[in-house]
């Protein structure tokens, strides 16, 4: 639903900041980022990477929290010390992990041994740091002994606070040949720059209520019911674990470890975290809904079932858990089964929480909400809507994986020695330093964490033991294409729902639901496949990454009246914190409403009613755990308290605190007031209209709120916020397309993907990139019509297209079916001239094994050991390479020129390497790389392609409204139409372009920029600008304009055709739109041949351009031709030009294989000698024997029906 505004917008004087920006590029800024919002797009990666080393203001990072929860791993020898049954114990354990700066190692004589991402992306190589850790270790509890080890070499985030770029401005960029706008917040692996993808997971530490068929398979009595929780630990890994309800009247708790289900009962868990009797839990349970006999029913078949296990203490419950779970645990030989059950308590059930009746209260919960979804009193939350989502940020991904390799290296060292125990027990000796270093040096390759985050940048692959709670093995990773700048940037802010859910063949993952706005971007998604998968984040949605301070929450919420739990029932109970002062000025929240809230709790039965539910006890919970209860009337009055504290600050309630109060309703979703201030969560700005302040609000909460989108639509007393700007809805690319408002919806999705898929300005540091291949726009403009946000994000130093006086007429035959006429003066002017840059590594070590001497030397020079080529050979060679071997900047290429050259000591030659490409190309750079030390010869090289593309027929253009099309025809200047004012259109198009596809904005941009053309300024065309009923509409403010400036109103012009000189009898509407070119171009996509080779079974085509294929004639094409009747057109495709051979066919038996000459077996025609005679081996008949054409697969199908025992018969006329 289209916003409404009720004035007209102001007249935009804005003007295309040139002079601003000559004087940026002249004199880059020394303190701050020319744009802050674009150096903003990459933070969450950024950000969360920083994390690792500083988190929440202080100075340990989640690294130094991770390595500590690794733990420790404890051997027993066989000798006598002290230990279990007097034996020595050795502990292992890490401490004090240090990540440094990259650097050169070995780099003699250097300036510096800085190492600075252009570098590793000209010379290929990964931009990593030095990783070390303290090894410690100590025997039967002794002294502490240590060494420092090296975990190989980490990669590190660009732009990062272990970047040597880190806090550069953009003039210190330019020096270390990086663009003035770089953002970074991807890596550098063998030069190719890579990030991690953002993914969707759960909400975390917020129990989910799911209905899923597939439940029922886990076992005869588990149901389709559910309560899952995803709990992450401080270290940011995670541990899902899920309440199943059994038709018996069983709860089971079900998690994975090490990628290993299982089942434990729920009531053995609550017991083994706190003592509790029978009546303590049937209580809790119930919360005094004594009526409710669904409820009571199923709590009493629940404990009388859980009898059986004649378990009744908490130490009996520890010590039953631990003698199931030690094995899984790898837990210590001298730890009791009680100690065991409390290490499987600790890091597997509910992490988050640390406090053992912490994790009671909140278990108590999950379980009530398991039994309202069984009884209907709830209904089932949905995984796939944001407001239980979540998202899995990089540096989170990162951590979770070092986190588990260095724990595999410490097991590494355990099975080491315990296999050193089997074999040899009398070398090991744990007070002997040489043993263990040697035990260190054995496990050497599981301490390479360095090594093992490389591939995983490189390929995306997780290889994990655990699967670190995570749905997928593969995708994590992705190139960060420089296609153009659009695409660049939407790398930074796409969000993926993970490869596992591509698989699914239900499209409920895909849908767009009303939890989205504000949050994902309703347009901006891929079409095809990924299409609902592959989000962007809108363009104000910020993701939390630093920690929260919500100490005084707790207080600050029980001085509301919040109560705790009791023994006995829900009763809540007011509390004073000493430390919260009474507020003075509250808003709605009476001085005595607590006690009036908790009166009416006391005289009331908390059971669900219709118009009695403001009563209901309801759990108030902050990051997953239970602070307290009270009625929904009071948890309603106590959200709104917060957030008004929250966003005047007048008490410490911190601004990014998500505050989800869920009223009860019959069969809504379970009530409650959460409170949510983790990591990873969407957050985007609204405007508080009691205070006219901003309001950080998240997905969970905003489907709870009423939020309007501009004035018109706000209701006294409902209403509490509003939308700073409608367009905030929108992803970053998604702004950028002029007017959407005016167009079809699927127009402005093809727009988001077309403006990735154009050609544009990539970068500024061109000279020290080395992408495979990188297209560039010559002749960007920057565009008259534009959005705000445009400028903002400094999108004119990144042009990706040009202003294009368009005509829109029928002309010629040439413009039909979306084809485009350009004009060719406006081609010789450099409309659209294009250019594409290929880049090749030449690695002569790679011709080498290891360890040998080098044997090969770029050049053409001759020795006593080395041949010299032949004179005219010479001479040809050396009009495209120097003595050096390597090709002379600037020389034009052809298919089969020299290219390089090199000598190889061995066999004693000169090999000269031909260009293989089948366009012509231009040598733009050869860049010589050394080695970090650079003392050793010269062994690789880079050589740098440049290739012209100026447009062609049959190459690809779009505008910014999904218009998209290919040039027909490059039509002289003198025969195209021209206006009275003399003006020549550059392009034009067909009429029927408009009508179907229902693209109004661009017949408004083509008006806003004729206007701005003839003004000299740019145009506003931010959506939502211009709406009808606002008195003033887009076709009259620009109208007003073009009339001001003397000409026709609706944008018509009287023109005349260029071949006659005639007036045409009808006006046509011209004016100035932004055209874009596309990549897909004739030169990589033309494909064609007569003969060529062929497949060695079937004797068909092969395919692939690249390996002189053949065209592709499919079903579809088949299809048309059997339509049309042109039977002799597709004997002619299908066989004839095809697979044609001939075959003997026995006309009397009917057989294909089994005739041939005497003696010998079947043979094809044409191969057969002069001589004898053509026989059926079958029926022994030679007579009937006809040579009739077939294609060669149908004989190669007949074979291999024969061998299976399949008889065909041919019938022969």
């Amino acid at each position: 639903m289209a916003p409404s505004a009720t004035k007209a917008p102001k007249r935009d004087t804005s003007t295309f900041r040139t002079l601003d920006r000559q004087k940026e590029s002249i004199l880059p800024s020394k303190t701050r980022p020319h744009y802050p919002r674009l150096a903003k797009l990459s933070a969450p990666h950024v950000e969360s990477f920083n994390s690792l080393f500083a988190y929440g203001g202080v100075g340990a990072g989640l690294l130094e929290t991770a390595v500590g929860d690794i733990g420790r791993r404890v051997v027993f020898d066989g000798k006598t010390g002290g230990g279990l049954g007097g034996r020595n114990k050795l502990e292992l354990w890490l401490t004090n992990v240090n990540v440094g700066k990259p650097s050169i190692e070995n780099s003699r004589g250097a300036v510096s041994n800085q190492l600075f991402p252009s570098e590793c992306r000209e010379r290929g190589i990964s931009y990593k740091a030095l990783m070390q850790v303290r090894l410690n270790w100590r025997v039967n509890g002794g002294p502490i002994q240590f060494e420092m080890k090296s975990l190989g070499k980490l990669p590190v985030m660009v732009r990062s606070t272990r970047c040597n770029l880190d806090g550069k401005a953009p003039r210190d960029l330019i020096k270390h040949h990086e663009d003035p706008d770089e953002f970074g917040g991807y890596f550098i692996s063998n030069g190719i720059e890579r990030l991690i993808r953002l993914l969707i997971v759960p909400r975390r530490n917020h129990p989910t209520a799911i209905i899923r068929s597939s439940y029922t398979n886990r076992g005869p009595t588990y149901s389709q019911y559910g309560v899952a929780m995803r709990c992450v630990r401080p270290d940011q890994s995670s541990q899902t674990v899920t309440l199943h309800y059994c038709t018996d009247g069983a709860v089971t708790l079900r998690f994975s470890y090490r990628k290993n289900e299982y089942m434990v009962p729920v009531l053995l868990v609550l017991r083994a975290l706190a003592e509790a009797s029978d009546r303590e839990l049937f209580e809790r349970l119930t919360m005094g809904q004594a009526n409710n006999t669904f409820l009571t029913d199923r709590v009493e078949l629940l404990l009388r079932s859980f009898r059986r296990y004649a378990v009744h203490t908490r130490k009996q419950c520890l010590s039953y858990l631990g003698s199931k779970f030690a094995v899984m645990m790898d837990s210590p030989e001298d730890m009791f089964e009680e100690q065991v059950g409390e290490e499987f308590l600790k890091r597997v059930v509910l992490v988050h929480l640390e406090d053992s009746r912490e994790k009671f209260d909140m278990l108590i919960f999950m379980m009530q909400k398991l039994y309202a979804l069984v009884a209907g009193e709830c209904a089932p939350d949905n995984p796939d809507s944001p407001q239980h989502q979540e998202i899995l940020l990089p540096g989170h991904l990162y951590l979770g994986i070092m986190k588990e390799k260095m724990g595999d290296w410490l097991s590494a060292i355990k099975a080491q020695i315990q296999q050193d125990l089997r074999r040899m027990p009398a070398s090991v000796d744990f007070f002997d330093k040489k043993y263990l270093s040697k035990v260190f040096q054995k496990t050497g390759g599981s301490a390479d964490i360095g090594r093992k985050m490389e591939y995983f940048l490189a390929t995306g692959n997780l290889v994990s033991n655990t699967g670190l709670d995570l749905q997928q093995t593969s995708g994590y990773t992705i190139v960060a294409e420089k296609l153009n700048f659009y695409r660049y940037i939407s790398h930074f802010r796409s969000v993926h729902r993970g490869s596992f859910f591509a698989e699914l063949k239900t499209t409920t993952v895909r849908k767009l639901l009303p939890e989205s706005w504000g949050f994902l971007c309703p347009v901006h998604t891929p079409d095809g496949s990924p299409c609902g998968l592959l989000n962007h984040l809108s363009h104000t949605c910020r993701i939390i990454v630093d920690k929260v301070d919500v100490n005084k929450i707790p207080g600050l919420v029980a001085s509301l009246g919040v109560g705790q739990m009791g023994g006995m029932g829900a009763r809540t109970i007011r509390t004073e914190a000493e430390d919260v002062p009474d507020d003075d000025n509250a808003m709605d929240l009476d001085e005595d409403e607590g006690e009036e809230a908790e009166d009416e709790l006391d005289s009331m039965d908390p059971v669900v009613e219709v118009g009695r539910r403001q009563y209901m006890t309801v759990s108030v919970q902050l990051d997953g755990k239970v602070i307290g209860w009270c009625s929904a009337r009071l948890a309603e009055q106590v959200a709104r308290r917060l957030r008004q504290w929250k966003v005047t600050g007048s008490k410490p309630v911190p601004l990014d605190l998500e505050i989800g109060y869920v009223p009860p309703s019959r069969g809504g979703q379970y009530p409650g007031l959460f409170l949510f201030s983790t990591p990873a969560r969407m957050m985007r700005p609204v405007k508080y209209l009691a205070t006219g302040g901003t309001d950080m609000v998240g997905p969970f909460e905003q489907v709870y709120m009423d939020i309007a989108c501009l004035k018109e639509d706000v209701v006294p007393g409902i209403t509490t916020h509003i939308e700073f700007t409608p367009t905030n809805v929108l992803s970053v690319v998604a702004n950028l397309t002029p007017f959407s408002d005016h167009n079809q919806s699927p127009r402005n999705m093809y727009q988001c993907q077309m403006g990735k898929q154009s050609m544009g300005t990539p970068a500024h540091n061109l000279p020290h990139r080395t992408d495979n291949k990188l297209y560039r726009l010559q002749t960007g403009q920057t565009p008259v019509v534009r959005p705000k946000l445009h400028d903002e994000y400094g999108l004119d130093n990144y042009p990706n297209g040009m202003n294009a006086v368009v005509a829109v007429i029928s002309y010629t035959g040439y413009d039909m079916e979306d084809a485009s006429i350009l004009n060719k003066s406006a081609h010789e002017r450099g409309y659209g001239y294009g250019t594409v840059y290929k880049s090749e590594f030449i690695d002569l070590s790679e011709k080498r094994r290891k360890g040998e001497p080098i044997s090969h030397h770029f050049g053409l020079w001759a020795t006593d050991s080395v041949a010299r080529l032949p004179p005219k050979i010479m001479k040809g060679v050396m009009e495209f390479l120097d003595l050096d071997g390597l090709p002379i900047i600037g020389r034009r290429l052809t298919q089969g020129d020299p290219l390089y050259a090199y000598v190889d000591d061995v066999t004693g030659k000169v090999t000269v390497m031909p260009y293989k490409g089948m366009e012509d190309a231009y040598i733009d750079e050869v860049r010589l790389i050394g080695t970090d030390s650079g003392d050793q010869e010269l062994q690789k090289i880079h050589i740098k392609l440049r290739i012209p593309r100026p447009p062609i027929i049959g190459d690809k253009f779009s505008s910014r409204h999904g218009q998209k099309g290919v040039i027909s025809q490059k039509w002289p200047a003198v025969d195209m139409p021209f206006s009275e004012t003399g003006i020549i259109p550059d392009v034009i198009i067909n009429p029927h372009a408009f009508p179907s596809r229902m693209t109004i904005g661009m017949f408004v941009e083509s008006l806003a920029g004729k206007s701005g053309a003839l003004h000299g300024r740019s145009q506003d065309a931010t959506p939502w600008t211009f709406l009808e009923g606002a008195g003033e509409c887009a076709a009259d403010y620009f109208g007003e304009e073009l009339k001001d400036a003397g000409f026709n109103y609706h944008g018509n012009e009287a023109m005349y055709s260029g071949i006659t000189g005639g007036e045409f009898k009808a006006d046509i509407y011209i004016g100035v739109v932004y055209y874009q070119r596309l990549r897909h171009m004739v030169s990589d996509k033309y494909q064609v041949r007569t003969t060529g080779p062929v497949h060695n079974v079937t004797q068909q085509p092969i395919k692939g351009r690249k390996r002189a294929g053949g065209i592709r004639f499919g079903e579809m094409e088949r299809d048309s031709l059997l339509a049309h009747g042109v039977s002799f057109l597709l004997q002619d495709r299908l066989m004839n030009c095809s697979d044609y051979s001939q075959s003997w066919v026995c006309g009397g038996c009917g057989s294909l294989v089994g005739v041939g000459l005497m003696g010998q077996g079947a043979k094809d025609v044409g191969t057969s000698v002069s001589s004898g005679k053509a026989v059926c081996t079958i029926c022994g008949n030679g007579d009937k024997v006809e040579v009739v054409a077939v294609p060669f697969v149908f004989r190669y199908l007949v074979s291999e029906l024969v061998g299976m025992g399949v008889k065909l018969r041919l019938t022969v006329e």
